[in-house]
C-alpha cells in the first residue's frame, strides 16, 4: 500500500479511537447519573446484605476472651427475598446499618479505655486488701462518663472474674462500699507464691472447666492445646500467669488443687489432670459451669450434660446436708433428755 494511504488510515483510526473513547466516557456518567437517580435492585439489595452481614456480626456475635471454651455462636441475618419495590426500604436499611460516626468510635474506645484503668485499680485494691469504695472509683471515671458508671463498672467486674478469678460484691449499699473476694482460696491473694503477679484464680477456674468438660479427666495434650488458645505455651512466661508448666504441674499439684498422674499402662508414658481434694472442698461443678457460661457468654444449661451432672452433685450434697442436719438434730434432742433424766437422779 502507498505511504501516503497509510498515513491517512491510521489517522482515521485515531480519530475513531479518540471518538469511541469520548462517547464511552458519556455513556459511563450518563450510566452512573441514572444509577443515583434510580438504583438497580440488583445492586442495592447485594450492598444492603453485605453491611446487615457485617454489621449484625459486629453487633451480634459475643466478644469472648481467647482461649475461652467456646460455643457455636450463630449468626442469623434475614436476606430479603425479593428486591422489587424497596428502594425505600433499602434506604432505611443503608442508613441503619452504616458504620458508626467517627464521634461514636471515639466515645467507645473511652469507655474502654475507662474500663481498663478501673480493672487496674480494682487489682491494686485486691492485691493490698483494701475495700473498693465508690467515691475513689468515680475519681477514675471520666466526668462526662459519670452516667455510665453503672456499665462501666459492671464490665470491669466481669473482667476481674473471667480474667482473674476475683468476684466484685457489695458489702455495704449505704457506704456504697465493695469488697473483692477470690472464687477459689488461694496462697498469697491468688498469686501462688510470695511476690508480685496476678492472681492465678482465672487460669485454675479455666483448668477445672476442661477437666469437667473432657468427662472429670482431661490429657496432657487438651490441657495444652486449651492453654495454647490463650496464648499461653510451655516453657514460655507468661505474663499474667509466669512460667505455665511448672504452675500447673508444680505448684497448682503441690498445692492440692490439681492431681497430675501417668495414665496407666501408657508407654511412652502419657499424664492427664484431674480435679484435686482441694479443688472439690473449696468449689463444685455447677460453679465451675457458671464461670464457663460467663466466659462464653452464654447460661449454663447451654452445656446440657455437664448441666445435669452439675445438678444431680447439687442435689446430692444437698441431700448430704439434710441428713447431717437431722442427724444433729436427733443427737441434741437425745442429749437434751438424757440431761434431764441426770437431773432427776
Amino acid at each position: 500500500m502507498p505511504r501516503g494511504k497509510k498515513s491517512k488510515l491510521r489517522a482515521h483510526e485515531k480519530r475513531h479511537k479518540a471518538q469511541g473513547e469520548t462517547q464511552g466516557l458519556r455513556d459511563a456518567k450518563a450510566t452512573a447519573a441514572k444509577e443515583e437517580k434510580s438504583p438497580s435492585s440488583s445492586s442495592s439489595c447485594s450492598g444492603v446484605i453485605t453491611r446487615t452481614q457485617s454489621a449484625a456480626r459486629s453487633h451480634s456475635t459475643p466478644k469472648r476472651p481467647r482461649g475461652a471454651l467456646s460455643t457455636t455462636v450463630s449468626v442469623g441475618v434475614s436476606h430479603p427475598r425479593s428486591c422489587k419495590g424497596v428502594n425505600g426500604k433499602v434506604e432505611k436499611k443503608q442508613r441503619s446499618s452504616q458504620a458508626p460516626s467517627s464521634t461514636v468510635q471515639s466515645r467507645r474506645v473511652s469507655l474502654t479505655k475507662t474500663t481498663g484503668m478501673l480493672v487496674q485499680f480494682l487489682m491494686q485494691m485486691y492485691k493490698t486488701k483494701r475495700p473498693v469504695m465508690k467515691a475513689d472509683m468515680l475519681k477514675i471515671v471520666n466526668k462526662k462518663y459519670k452516667n455510665h458508671f453503672l456499665g462501666i463498672l459492671r464490665r470491669a467486674s466481669v473482667n476481674m472474674e473471667v480474667v482473674f478469678g476475683v468476684d466484685l460484691k457489695e458489702i455495704d449499699s449505704a457506704k456504697h462500699s465493695y469488697a473483692l473476694v477470690s472464687k477459689m482460696a488461694l496462697p498469697n491473694n491468688g498469686r501462688v507464691s510470695r511476690g508480685r503477679g496476678f492472681p492465678k484464680t482465672g487460669l485454675l477456674m479455666n483448668l477445672l472447666g476442661v477437666i469437667f468438660m473432657k468427662g472429670n479427666c482431661a490429657t496432657e495434650e487438651e490441657i495444652w492445646e486449651f492453654l495454647n488458645k490463650m496464648k499461653v505455651y510451655a516453657g514460655k512466661r507468661h505474663f499474667i500467669f509466669g512460667e505455665p508448666r511448672k504452675l500447673i504441674t508444680q505448684d497448682l499439684v503441690k498445692l492440692k488443687y490439681l492431681e497430675y498422674r501417668q495414665v496407666a499402662n501408657s508407654d511412652p508414658a502419657r499424664y492427664e489432670f484431674l480435679w484435686g481434694p482441694r479443688a472439690h472442698a473449696e468449689t463444685t461443678k455447677m460453679r465451675v459451669l457458671e464461670f464457663l457460661a460467663k466466659v462464653n457468654h452464654t447460661v449454663p444449661s447451654a452445656f446440657q450434660s455437664r448441666y445435669e451432672e452439675a445438678l444431680r452433685e447439687e442435689e446430692r450434697a444437698q441431700a448430704t446436708v439434710t441428713v447431717n442436719d437431722s442427724s444433729n438434730a436427733t443427737a441434741s434432742k437425745c442429749s437434751r433428755a438424757m440431761s434431764r433424766s441426770y437431773s432427776h437422779t
